[in-house]
């Protein structure tokens, strides 16, 4: 080796890199997406509730439920499905809490929007007429 093909600089490699930091184990991973699933699932459960129970409702009040109301029952139960998805494609390549803290944050929003949901047919929806 001559003196010119010597490194200068540090020559231990960077352990903070993101590349560098490894996963989460995949039994890990599993278990914090079912524990968080579990709770997901219960929002489908009462969305799915709504969605039926709403509709019975308005069936035996002989009313018919506006296109802005399926509309709305139907993205509550969709929402908890994209927002779980989301979070676990997001937290895939990162660590234990980082995945926690992403769903904890997106059970957290599927929480203010069932609450939305829940919100706008207590005070009667729209009025569109």
């Amino acid at each position: 080796m001559t003196e010119a093909s010597v490194p200068t600089g540090p020559t231990a490699p960077v352990a903070d890199t993101p590349a560098a930091r490894p996963a989460t184990p995949l039994w890990l991973a599993i278990t914090i997406a079912v524990a968080f699933g579990v709770f997901y699932a219960y929002d489908v459960w009462e969305a799915v509730g709504n969605l039926v129970g709403l509709n019975i409702t308005a069936g035996e009040l002989g009313i018919a439920m506006t296109g802005a109301g399926w509309a709305l029952l139907i993205v509550g139960v969709a929402v908890p499905f994209l927002v779980f998805g989301s979070a676990f494609w997001l937290g895939r390549r990162r660590g234990p809490l980082a995945q926690v803290v992403l769903f904890l944050a997106g059970y957290a929003l599927v929480q203010v929007l069932t609450a939305d949901v829940s919100a706008y047919f207590a005070l009667g929806g729209l009025d569109f007429s």
